[in-house]
């Protein structure tokens, strides 16, 4: 696929939230990959290098959280469009990788996916 394709990696341990935005992002034409975990998240990265969007919970079980993995995608892979979320504290600006947009639980899926989209856009 070319790197500017809909592809995009859901990072969240939660089940029924994570089946929520594969549906809303397979509805709206993207490829959709998922993890539970970030060392999922790994492989599956390393092992399909025409994802170009990863969204990632920050709080999750495994070896590190969403904002270690977002720093890990941005060093990995620079030109991937990066959000991270959370339904707790907000995250500082200054902790998350350059390029990445925080958003709060719960956000608005159709402005996040405009978001990404637009994202994807300039990333062609």
């Amino acid at each position: 696929m070319p790197i500017g394709s809909k592809t995009i990696l859901i990072v969240e341990d939660e089940p029924l939230v994570r089946f929520d935005l594969i549906d809303l992002f397979e509805h709206a034409g993207w490829r959709v990959f998922d993890a539970g975990n970030a060392d999922e998240a790994i492989a599956i990265l390393d092992g399909h290098k025409e994802i170009r969007a990863v969204l990632t919970d920050v709080q999750m079980p495994g070896s590190m959280d969403g904002v270690k993995l977002a720093h890990y995608v941005r060093d990995r892979f620079p030109p991937t469009v990066l959000f991270v979320v959370s339904g707790n504290v907000p995250i500082p600006q200054h902790e998350l990788p350059v390029r990445t947009t925080f958003l709060s639980k719960p956000f608005d899926h159709h402005r996040l996916l405009r978001q990404l989209e637009a994202g994807s856009a300039q990333n062609m």
